[in-house]
């Protein structure tokens, strides 16, 4: 058993989460890979055929298929959001640019929890629509679902093409993510994890997106919404660990992962979190260039360029609840082994696919 499966196991006894997959490779492939746990607190054990609710996750393969957007000449990263959205012009945003929500630097608040007011699809972009700005764009850096909200509408006017389409289109056909996607179909949903014992919806949700507000928009988000296996996820990972040259041409996948943010608190690429030196998601053995995304769900994927290397870990940390904060500790050691030297290649650390 390799040390990253005594962790995740050591997670699960710990009743952080019922069930957990990861991988660690680089461009040629995973060299420490596997899963452990259950679908959901007594259900079937996995098998590595699971789908699992990326969350946050959805923010970076949604800025893929924006930056290969930018590539075809659909839009630029200087457009604003009133040139792809009549609706918004004459408003606080009209101005922004595709570059500040892809950097988290619009001034569009975030986690705000419009659902609960807002029931329907038009009724919650109104709401986006209206949100006040609570800082000046291009001044400070301030995670925000709403405005990669923003961003997925944009995209979808740029292109013509719904955004599950467009994400299919120029980031998951590319790769062979056929497991990857939207809403998932009944089959699909056979095969998902389970997350969080829902209040709102008074059930326990499974198969379907955990965020409230991407419910409301539909289940597909700019912000949340995707779903896919781990096979999927390594197949990203070992992309963007050989430079993503499937999706992007070489200048906008280095521009995409530098840093955007420097003296603006934190360290954001496009749509990527950077590595901060303070308060890093994944410790500080990634190194400074190092780039991914969290998700609440209890997922991430990141790599590191010095290295090479990739780490992938999906989990259901928000099963049967959202409390409890055992995830974060747990994720900075589960990176800290991802850098360690190997200690065997080509096997699965259990099961295979």
């Amino acid at each position: 058993m390799s040390r990253s499966a005594e962790l995740l196991a050591d997670g699960r006894d710990r009743l952080i989460y019922s069930g957990a997959a990861w991988s660690v490779g680089d461009a040629d492939g995973a060299f420490d890979r596997g899963w452990t746990g259950t679908r959901s607190w007594g259900g079937k054990p996995l098998d590595g055929s699971e789908l699992w609710d990326l969350a946050s996750v959805t923010k970076p393969v949604v800025g893929l298929a924006v930056m290969a957007l930018a590539d075809e000449g659909a839009l630029r990263l200087t457009d604003t959001v009133g040139d792809h959205l009549p609706e918004y012009r004459g408003g606080d945003k009209a101005r922004l640019t595709v570059h500040q929500l892809l950097a988290h630097t619009s001034g569009i608040p975030g986690q705000v929890p419009l659902y609960r007011e807002h029931p329907t699809r038009d009724s919650l972009l109104e709401a986006i629509r209206v949100l006040p700005l609570t800082a000046e764009p291009g001044t400070r850096v301030q995670y925000s679902s709403q405005g990669f909200i923003v961003l997925g509408l944009i995209a979808e006017a740029a292109s013509g093409e719904t955004l599950d389409v467009l994400v299919r289109r120029l980031v998951c056909d590319p790769l062979g993510m056929t497991g990857t996607g939207f809403r998932p179909d009944a089959e699909a949903r056979r095969r998902a994890v389970a997350t969080e014992d829902c209040r709102w919806r008074g059930r326990v949700v499974v198969g379907e997106v955990h965020d409230e507000n991407a419910v409301v928009l539909g289940g597909v988000g700019g912000h949340a919404g995707l779903f896919a296996p781990l096979a999927d996820m390594e197949r990203l990972g070992r992309s963007l660990a050989g430079g993503a040259r499937e999706l992007l041409r070489p200048g906008t996948f280095a521009q995409m992962t530098a840093v955007h943010t420097e003296g603006l608190g934190l360290r954001r690429a496009l749509a990527w979190q950077g590595q901060d030196p303070e308060d890093s998601p994944v410790g500080q053995s990634f190194g400074p260039d190092a780039y991914g995304h969290t998700g609440f769900t209890g997922t991430s994927i990141w790599v590191d360029p010095a290295t090479g290397r990739y780490a992938v870990l999906l989990t259901n940390r928000v099963h049967p609840s959202r409390a409890g904060d055992g995830i974060t500790a747990l994720r900075r050691a589960f990176h800290d082994r991802a850098l360690a030297p190997a200690t065997a290649t080509g096997a699965p650390a259990c099961g295979v696919d």
